[in-house]
């Protein structure tokens, strides 16, 4: 009954995601990891920068209203806050599986743990703005912890190429591998089967 008894509820509780009995919070961040692929492809980039930034200040007044409902300014069941911060970040990594659940997990733990300044920014910014921005500001760590991640990666692979080389197995392997690139870049008509 409150999530329909008035549009803020049904918003800033995350279309009832934030009602979950267990981790509300990463009911709604999975909710929006479930509605990115259903929301993206509706919008050009600007679009959904733009979508995004109304979807920011609609929850900075649904947040407000449902929290003074509910007696408490950040109240669990409030998620708006997860879905709208969590969007950009799908929108980042939507081309690997891997990265989503990595951003996933590295955006609840920033949000969860509240490094400085998030933690500051959330006890002096009142109502439903210091709200909302304590999401976005998790969602800023979560995307440069993101960014380190995928770069000691990268840094990495030469190295464990290198390493695999120098093993007979691994040489061996590593020739095999070859093989597959070199035949799967050529055409079909191209290829040629050898014994």
């Amino acid at each position: 009954r409150f999530l329909f008894a008035h549009p803020a509820h049904f918003l800033a509780c995350g279309f009832g995601s934030g009602l979950s009995p267990w981790a509300p919070g990463t009911a709604g961040t999975l909710a929006a990891w479930l509605l990115y692929p259903l929301i993206r492809p509706q919008f050009s980039d600007p679009a959904f920068a733009v979508f995004l930034l109304i979807g920011f200040v609609l929850g900075v007044f649904a947040a407000a209203h449902t929290g003074r409902t509910l007696g408490v300014v950040d109240h669990g069941a409030i998620v708006w806050d997860e879905i709208v911060a969590f969007l950009p970040l799908a929108a980042l990594v939507s081309g690997s599986l891997f990265l989503q659940a990595l951003a996933f997990a590295l955006f609840r733990l920033f949000d969860i743990w509240k490094p400085f300044p998030i933690r500051h920014f959330e006890a002096r910014v009142k109502g439903g703005f210091g709200v909302m921005l304590d999401d976005l500001l998790a969602a800023c760590y979560a995307y440069l912890a993101l960014i380190v991640v995928i770069v000691a990666i990268l840094a990495l692979i030469p190295a464990a190429l290198w390493l695999l080389k120098r093993t007979p197995a691994g040489g061996a392997a590593m020739q095999g591998a070859m093989r597959t690139v070199a035949v799967l870049s050529l055409s079909p008509s191209q290829r040629i089967v050898t014994v």
